[in-house]
């Protein structure tokens, strides 16, 4: 089989002038230096591990004050052991010195990038702080607790060497970079201080101490300290132990990234959005692309064999891939300074960085650019994800139906955006089947109908973000919806029809990005690069001044109104009422009880808020994951209609593409499709029921638990009075009647003020028991104890609640 340095990429992928350099890849005899076949359950380890540790935090089985204990065994005892034990047995030897040094330049590059962008485009009263955390962010990987798995995955088998590269690379980062966005944050510490008595050679101090306590950096100088005193061997007398430890770290680690996630895109605001666009691009994009080419320039002159030159810098690539580890998170804590943008962006670039590594992995492990299977390949991934994004879709939908939220604004424009993803997926099932068959009229009327519902996803994104730009001020949009409508739908379809009526079809072409070639492209290109500028700059505008009150909450005193001039008027005691009478009969006379109590205007309120959350947060996290969607895509146009030989990561980057075209789906599912109040809560009470039906019914009725008799009784002597006096307010529930009542999220702040809860998850807990205790409860009896906006009232010392009172 001959080989050259160029083959052309026939009528599949690309045009067929265009020509596919091997440049950058294994000859086509070449086997794989990677082991593909154990990644994906690798990835499967790792994620599902971390979706465990979210799971476990999420339900509140551990709350974040208990998760520090397992974040204080992961970092101080069993990371220093692991460190302690490979830098002892590492092998300098096998070491290749310039791939270190690369990913060394690329790291500080990319450091100083964003360093200089943040302090030259960044507010002047938070420049510094900014600085030194985004420049860490960008640069820190999760080495240890998730890129050591996929790089023994990958390399274990063929080369076993690289594992080792792990250890050297973090701590020399650790120790070169991360002193100087500590002194960023130090210095901006200095500038907050009124009095600023600390002087320059305190603060160099202050950084000095904050590497030495890092215990990465000291047990790597123990390591290599004890490597030359035992001589690679550690003694047999403490070698169990050492294991013992350096083995715990894997799943606990893993299991502590998945608690330390919980909450945490809560505290994703819109001031945030740009900066979190930036720092994903930089750390999953940029640092990637650049390890790679360092490792391609300062290796080229090394005695090694070409093979393993493309292996070193496919290994770059992935390294660059790994997301950012959850020590900045802790970092941003200690400072008090960016925690938003850090710890959002943490969750984010974890679970964006899973495709990203696995498409790579499996790109990189191709030794030949055969056009067939290439092309059955996308053509396969692309059918697959949208089978699976469209049910995902139509159930996205059917919640948006039953929450009767398509109603209001911006979610009309969000279902438009839906109902386009939903034909995007339609039209590459169709175009699966139509394109193998010789059928020009149906060729065309799939494409039409597959690029002007892809064009209108594209599109819909930069919409939505200007539509709550335009309700920033009093909640009304300016311009009538309409017009947006028409726009999102009308600018794909006038494109595709151009596009179709002086366009040519490329002969024998079965990829619809390429069906009419280069004004395809540009075409594309231009749809592309106008909802970025317009999503961009909304999203931009959005995180500037402030928004209308109205815009966010209900104006509760409409609703509630004053206690002024009402009559007595009380409610049926409900819980004496199941003591007096038989149970058929109690159980159809509180079913009225609460029917009534519904009509309570608190309840009502407690309905309305819910119906008008406008959801602002969410639809900006959308546009803010679409519009990284758009960049890539963008910048696949851009690559092909700029370069003619764009070689192996242009295939990796259309992979990547076809994914999130038709896998929109999975975003909207994720961040729509999980309604708390339709979907979420119910399903919790519907399981709650069913356990309780499954229970004898001679089985008297189930008594409380000794710890939660003890935590009511506690509260009830103690404390109740006090919390009473502090948070419980009269409200106007009727047209004559008032309650006592306080909101759940008031009883968890009081719980944290007075010290009776660590953390708000223990909070939680602690509202609950007092709920099943009997000392509380929801005013229609509907929901748990939640920390949210829903009533509650306390029930008198018998257990009963206290009538309504004037």
């Amino acid at each position: 089989r001959g080989y050259s340095a160029g083959v052309i990429w026939s009528s599949y992928l690309v045009p067929a002038n265009l020509n596919i350099s091997y440049g950058d890849m294994d000859p086509p005899d070449t086997p794989s230096t990677m082991s593909i076949d154990k990644l994906f359950p690798a990835l499967l380890e790792c994620f599902g591990i971390i979706l465990c540790g979210y799971i476990a935090g999420r339900a509140n089985i551990i709350t974040s004050t208990q998760a520090k204990g397992l974040g204080n065994f992961v970092s101080k005892f069993a990371l220093p052991a692991l460190l302690f034990k490979n830098m002892v047995l590492l092998d300098f030897g096998n070491v290749i010195w310039p791939f270190l040094w690369s990913i060394l330049i690329a790291k500080v590059s990319v450091f100083f990038i964003v360093c200089v962008i943040t302090l030259l485009v960044a507010s002047p009263d938070t420049r510094f702080s900014k600085a030194g955390l985004f420049s860490i962010f960008a640069t820190q990987s999760n080495d240890f607790a998730l890129g050591y798995p996929i790089v023994e995955a990958l390399y274990k088998n063929t080369h076993p060497e690289y594992l080792q590269y792990i250890y050297l690379v973090a701590p020399v980062s650790l120790m070169l970079l991360n002193p100087i966005g500590f002194a960023f944050c130090e210095i901006q510490k200095w500038r907050d201080q009124r009095d600023r008595q600390q002087n320059k050679l305190h603060i160099v101090g202050v950084v000095i101490l904050q590497v030495l306590k890092n215990p990465i950096v000291f047990m790597v100088v123990i390591g290599i300290i004890f490597h030359f005193i035992l001589a690679q061997k550690i003694p047999a007398f403490m070698e169990q132990f050492v294991d013992g430890l350096a083995n715990s770290f894997g799943g606990a680690a893993l299991f502590y990234l998945g608690l330390s996630m919980v909450g945490q895109l809560g505290k994703l605001t819109r001031s945030t959005v740009v900066a979190l666009i930036l720092l994903i691009t930089a750390k999953l994009l940029v640092m990637p692309l650049i390890c790679r080419e360092m490792v391609e320039l300062l290796y080229a002159d090394h005695t090694n064999s070409g093979l393993n030159q493309s292996s070193l810098s496919n290994y770059a690539f992935l390294y660059g891939v790994f997301p950012t580890a959850p020590s900045v998170a802790i970092y941003a804590a200690h400072y008090n300074m960016e925690l938003q943008v850090v710890t959002s962006g943490m969750v984010l670039s974890t679970f964006l960085s899973a495709p990203i590594m696995y498409v790579s992995a499996w790109l990189l492990t191709i030794p030949w650019m055969d056009p067939k299977p290439l092309m059955d390949s996308l053509q396969n991934v692309s059918f697959n994800v949208s089978i699976i994004s469209l049910v995902t879709l139509v159930w996205t939908i059917t919640v948006m139906f039953l929450s009767k939220k398509f109603k209001r604004l911006p979610h009309i424009f969000t279902l438009n955006l839906f109902l386009a993803q939903i034909l995007a997926c339609v039209g590459m099932i169709l175009w699966n089947f139509v394109v193998r068959q010789d059928s020009f009229i149906g060729h065309v009327l799939t494409f039409t109908l597959l690029y002007g519902s892809l064009y209108s996803t594209y599109v819909w994104p930069g919409l939505i973000a200007f539509s709550l730009v335009l309700m920033k001020r009093g909640g009304e949009l300016k311009v009538a919806p309409g017009f947006l409508v028409i726009a999102g739908w009308g600018v794909p379809g006038l494109v595709a029809a151009v596009l179709l009526i002086t366009g040519k079809r490329m002969p024998d072409t079965i990829d619809s990005a390429f069906f009419y070639g280069t004004p395809q492209n540009i075409c594309t290109s231009v749809v592309l690069a106008f909802s970025i500028v317009l999503s961009g700059g909304s999203l931009m505008g959005l995180s500037r001044g402030t928004w209308d009150s109205k815009y966010q909450v209900l104006e509760r005193d409409s609703l509630l109104g004053t206690t002024e001039d009402l009559r007595p008027q009380s409610c049926p005691d409900t819980q004496t009422i199941p003591d007096m009478l038989e149970p058929g009969r109690a159980r159809s006379i509180n079913q009225g009880i609460l029917a009534l109590s519904t009509g309570c205007l608190l309840a009502q309120e407690e309905q309305q808020r819910q119906l008008a959350d406008r959801q602002v947060a969410r639809h900006v996290l959308l546009c803010l994951l679409l519009t990284v969607s758009l960049l890539a895509n963008l910048s696949s146009c851009l690559w092909w209609l700029f370069n003619r030989v764009p070689g192996r990561l242009y295939l990796e980057l259309q992979f990547f593409c076809a994914v999130v075209n038709y896998g929109q789906g999975f975003i909207s599912f994720g961040i729509f499709g999980l309604d708390k109040h339709l979907i979420i809560l119910p399903f919790k009470k519907r399981m709650s029921s069913l356990w309780h039906s499954m229970k004898p019914e001679e089985q008297p009725q189930l008594v409380v638990s000794d710890d939660i008799m003890m935590t009511c009784t506690q509260f009830t002597k103690y404390h109740k009075e006090q919390c009473v006096r502090d948070i419980v307010q009269k409200k106007r529930c009727g047209e004559r009647m008032v309650a006592d009542t306080f909101l759940g999220s008031e009883l968890v702040e009081w719980l944290l003020q007075v010290g009776l809860s660590q953390d708000r998850g223990e909070a939680l807990l602690y509202g609950g028991r007092l709920q099943q205790g009997g000392v509380l409860q929801h005013i229609t009896q509907e929901y748990g104890f939640q920390d949210d906006e829903l009533h509650y009232r306390f029930t008198d010392d018998r257990g009963r609640l206290p009538t309504y009172q004037t």
